[in-house]
C-alpha cells in the first residue's frame, strides 16, 4: 500500500496556498558518520531535513495548526530533533489557542538514537496533555504504517483519532511481532477497519474525507458566533393520563427515537465510535453537535437499535461507551446532553461476566461528578438500571409519555403476583409515569407530545436548548455539589 506524502495531506485538509510553515532547520548533533548518511539520504529523497512537517494554515478561512508525519524520511521514526519539532509545534499551537491536527505515519522510535529518543515519546505526550488542558480540538489521522512508541503514546491520545482506509496500525508491526515472539499476527487484526469494527478508532477515511471531518469538528467545537436564542416550548400540563396506555404509545416501533433526533444535527454530528479501548457496542451512539447554537456531547440510548427493535442489546460496552463521551465533554469543557430510551439493558452470561451492573454504577457516578453542565431527556422507555444509568443531571426533562421504573412493568408483576396481568397496575402502583416523576422531583419539566410524532425531535431539542441557556445563565446551578443535593432531596424530601 503507497503511503500519502506528508505535504500532498497538508495540501488535501488546508486552503489552497495557506499553509505556513514553523519548522527552524533540523540540527542531529553527535551523530556517527553511518547515521549522518542516512539522514542525508533521506533528505536528498524527500526534500525534508526531518520525519515531521509542522505549521498552520486555514480550513474555510479558520486557522488549523498541522503535524504531519513523513514516512519517506527514516520510516518517519522520531528521534531528538523529530521530538523537539513536535513539542515546540504543539507547545504554539497551545499558545495560539489553536485546534491541532497530528497525522502520524511512523515505525516509531528511530533505532539510531534507541533510548534516550524512546523516552522523548513521553515528552511529546505531555505537551499534548497541555494542549489538551486548554480544551482545545485534537485531531488525530493515523497514516499507513504508523506502529511502535508513536502509537502507544500520542498518536492515541486525541479528542477524536480516523484513520487511512487499509492503514496497518499496531503496536508492534507484523515481522516485527513474528520475529519477536515465534507466531504471525492474524491477518487482518492491524488493520484501520478492524480497530474501527472493535471501537479503538473513531472511523476510516480517506485522505480527500479529512478536510470535511476537521471542518465539520471545528464549526461544531469553535462556532463562529454566540448562541442562539433558545425559546423554550411551553411546559406540557399534568392531565392525569394513563401510565399504561402512555407506555404502550413509547413502545410503538413508529415512535421517533435517537436517531430521527440525530437526524436533525445531521449537519453538525461528529460521530464518536466505541470506547477507544476495544468495546463497541450500538445500542447507544455518541457525538460532538451543536444543539441552540451550543457545542455539546450527546449520548443516545437507541431504541431501535435494541431488541425487539433490533441486534443490539444494550450491554456493559454501551456504558463504557457512554463514560468516554462524559470524559470527552469534560476534556473540551462543552455539556453532557443524554437521551433515555431502552426497552432495558443487556441480560446474559456476557453482561454478567463483564460487570454490566458495575458500569451502570460508573456511568451514573461520571454523570453525577461531570465538571460540565448536563441535562438528560427521558425521551420514552425508561426501564431498569440501563435508563437510570443516563439520569442524573442538572436539569432532567421527560416526555410526557416517558416512563421510568426498576423492571419492565411485566416483570414486576411476575414479583410481586407471580403472573403479568398486572402490569398496567404495577406501573401506576410504582409511579413510573412522567407526571409521578415530576411530582416526586425525578424530573423537572414536562414535554409535550407532539400531534404529529414527526415533530418530536424538534421539540426535544428545543427544550434542551432552553435548559442549557438556563443553566449557562445559572451556573450557580450546574455541578456535582449541586447534584448531589438534588439527589439526596430527592430521598430524604424535607426531613433531609
Amino acid at each position: 500500500m503507497a503511503t500519502i506524502r506528508a505535504r500532498e495531506l497538508i495540501d488535501s485538509v488546508l486552503d489552497e496556498g495557506t499553509f505556513r510553515s514553523w519548522d527552524a532547520p533540523a540540527e542531529h548533533p553527535g551523530a556517527d558518520p553511518g547515521y549522518a548518511a542516512a539522514l542525508a539520504r533521506a533528505a536528498e529523497r524527500t526534500g525534508l531535513d526531518e520525519a515531521v512537517l509542522s505549521g498552520e494554515g486555514t480550513v474555510a478561512g479558520r486557522r488549523v495548526a498541522v503535524i504531519c508525519s513523513e514516512f519517506g524520511f527514516l520510516a518517519g521514526s522520531v528521534g531528538a530533533a523529530t521530538a523537539r519539532r513536535l513539542i515546540l509545534a504543539i507547545e504554539r499551537a497551545t499558545a495560539e489557542a489553536l485546534p491541532l491536527l497530528l497525522s502520524p505515519a511512523s515505525g516509531g522510535t528511530r533505532m539510531q538514537e534507541g533510548t534516550p529518543a524512546f523516552a522523548m515519546m513521553v515528552s511529546i505526550t505531555a505537551a499534548v496533555a497541555r494542549h489538551k488542558d486548554a480544551r482545545l480540538p485534537f485531531l488525530v489521522y493515523l497514516r499507513h504504517p504508523t506502529t511502535g512508541g508513536v502509537l502507544a503514546s500520542w498518536g492515541s491520545a486525541g479528542h477524536l483519532t480516523f484513520a487511512e482506509p487499509g492503514a496497518l496500525l499496531g503496536f508492534l508491526g507484523p515481522r516485527v511481532v513474528e520475529l519477536t515472539t515465534g507466531e504471525p499476527m492474524p491477518e487482518g487484526v492491524q488493520t484501520a477497519e478492524h480497530l474501527h469494527e472493535r471501537g479503538i478508532i473513531d472511523g476510516v477515511l480517506a485522505p480527500a474525507q479529512l478536510r470535511a471531518a476537521v471542518l465539520r469538528t471545528i464549526e461544531v467545537l469553535l462556532p463562529a458566533g454566540p448562541a442562539e436564542p433558545a425559546a423554550a416550548p411551553a411546559p406540557a400540563e399534568p392531565d392525569g393520563r394513563d401510565p399504561w396506555a402512555a407506555l404502550l404509545r413509547t413502545r410503538d416501533p413508529a415512535r421517533p427515537g435517537a436517531s430521527a433526533v440525530l437526524a436533525r444535527l445531521a449537519g453538525d454530528w461528529v460521530p464518536l465510535s466505541g470506547t477507544g479501548d476495544g468495546w463497541r457496542d450500538d445500542a447507544i451512539r455518541a457525538g460532538l453537535t451543536r444543539v441552540g447554537g451550543r457545542p455539546v456531547v450527546l449520548i443516545a440510548q437507541d431504541r431501535h437499535a435494541q431488541p425487539p427493535l433490533g441486534p443490539d442489546p444494550m450491554g456493559p460496552g454501551a456504558l463504557r461507551f457512554a463514560q468516554r463521551a462524559i470524559r470527552l465533554a469534560e476534556a473540551l469543557a462543552i455539556p453532557v446532553v443524554t437521551l433515555i430510551d431502552t426497552p432495558g439493558a443487556e441480560l446474559s452470561r456476557h453482561a454478567e461476566e463483564h460487570a454490566m451492573a458495575g458500569e451502570i454504577a460508573r456511568t451514573l457516578t461520571a454523570l453525577l461528578d461531570a465538571r460540565v453542565p448536563t441535562v438528560s431527556v427521558i425521551l420514552g422507555q425508561g426501564c431498569g438500571g440501563g435508563a437510570l444509568a443516563l439520569l442524573p443531571a442538572d436539569r432532567c426533562l421527560a416526555m410526557h409519555d416517558g416512563w421510568l421504573s426498576p423492571l419492565p412493568p411485566e416483570g414486576a408483576s411476575a414479583i410481586v403476583h407471580r403472573d403479568v396481568d398486572h402490569a398496567a397496575e404495577m406501573l401506576a402502583a410504582q409511579g413510573a409515569g412522567a407526571e409521578a416523576l415530576l411530582a416526586r422531583g425525578v424530573c423537572d419539566r414536562l414535554l409535550a407530545e407532539p400531534a404529529d410524532p414527526g415533530q418530536l425531535p424538534d421539540r426535544v431539542l428545543a427544550a434542551v436548548a432552553a435548559a442549557l441557556r438556563e443553566l449557562a445563565d445559572r451556573p450557580g446551578e450546574v455541578g456535582r455539589e449541586r447534584r448531589f443535593a438534588r439527589y439526596r432531596r430527592l430521598a430524604l424530601g424535607a426531613a433531609g
